[in-house]
């Protein structure tokens, strides 16, 4: 009994459709963040071959002087300097694909 007189008393909540867009000219300064963006990604991708050329010198010179914990070490730099490298490269696309994939959630 109490139950439908709250429930009679209160109204009924109903969500309203809230529609929210990235907006590239909300804020002052979105161009250059926008370029600060690309300029980190070109550095990162710099470190990257960067560190793939480090690696492979690392790698070679344990390979060539017996030492596995040197080569090894050398292996797993290549392999995380390739890592860094797709990652740093798809960062953008992965970006859009989540984006998409969370606006699909309702």
């Amino acid at each position: 009994m109490l139950h439908e007189i709250i429930s009679a008393a209160v109204p009924v909540l109903v969500p309203l459709n809230i529609d929210v867009t990235p907006n590239d000219d909300g804020l002052p300064g979105i161009a250059a963040l926008r370029s600060i963006v690309g300029a980190v990604m070109t550095i990162a991708l710099i470190l990257s071959v960067l560190a793939l050329l480090i690696s492979a010198v690392v790698w070679g010179f344990g390979a060539n002087s017996s030492n596995p914990t040197l080569a090894s070490r050398g292996k797993i730099g290549v392999l995380i300097s390739c890592a860094a490298a797709v990652i740093t490269g798809a960062a953008v696309t992965l970006i859009q694909f989540f984006w998409n994939v969370g606006q699909t959630v309702s």
